[in-house]
């Protein structure tokens, strides 16, 4: 499998299953309808955990987030020309993923009134609106998760097929540690791409798309792994 097929095949099963748990407690008369946030971060957690382990075991690691690429190749780990390919892969699995989700729930969309509950599937929107906030809280969560990945390739610990454990158990800490004001989007690809899927699917009563939150999600993460990188450049 080429990296590219690995990054598309990899972020489109991230995004079914990440966005999946998000429809099952959002939407309306779904078996776990309400179950709440715990749930929510943990199958987030889960479907890095199965996205990563799939893609490893015959690309040997995908990134499945801009921001991770774009860490890398601060730190030289990934060729600056190859940052594209990844990207590329990145949304236009998660166009398949987000895709995926509405057609596996679209009973549950038209049962469900909210429009706010229907976007709150594809992407995150503020809990409390404060651009600059949001902002942060953004890049806090994403420095976060760009330096424990950094940190944890310099372990001569060799986890083998359980290796996406650590980064997967890292999610789960920022998701119910910060993921109250923003929902912690920590990946563009995430977010963005599910989001052009919401306004592009022919979702019964689904509203607006947040496009003037869109930016956030997008920008935050970017400058998050960026100073991690640098921090783990610095102290290297």
């Amino acid at each position: 499998m080429s990296p590219f097929l690995g990054e598309v095949i990899g972020t489109a099963i991230l995004i079914t299953l990440g966005e999946g748990v998000v429809a099952n407690v959002v939407l309306k008369q779904t078996k776990g309808n309400s179950s709440g946030l715990i749930v929510i971060t943990f199958g987030w957690a889960m479907a890095v955990f199965t996205a990563g382990s799939i893609v490893a075991a015959s690309v040997g690691g995908a990134h499945l987030n801009p921001a991770v690429t774009l860490g890398l190749a601060l730190t030289g780990t990934v060729e600056g020309a190859d940052m594209p390919m990844h990207i590329a892969g990145q949304f236009l699995g998660a166009f398949i993923g987000a895709t995926l989700v509405w057609l596996s729930y679209r009973d549950h969309f038209n049962a469900t009134q909210s429009a706010e509950d229907k976007l709150a599937v594809f992407c995150t929107m503020p809990a409390i609106s404060n651009p600059l906030n949001n902002l942060i809280t953004e890049i806090v969560g994403t420095f976060i998760l760009m330096f424990s990945i950094l940190m944890f390739s310099k372990s001569e610990v060799k986890l083998g097929a359980l290796g996406t454990l650590p980064v997967s158990l890292v999610i789960l800490a920022i998701g119910v540690s910060l993921g109250g004001p923003t929902g912690y989007a920590i990946n563009p690809a995430r977010d963005l791409g599910p989001r052009i899927m919401h306004a592009i699917l022919p979702i019964k009563g689904k509203g607006e798309s947040g496009w003037g939150y869109a930016w956030i999600p997008v920008v935050g993460p970017l400058i998050g792994a960026a100073l991690a990188a640098l921090l783990y450049g610095a102290i290297q």
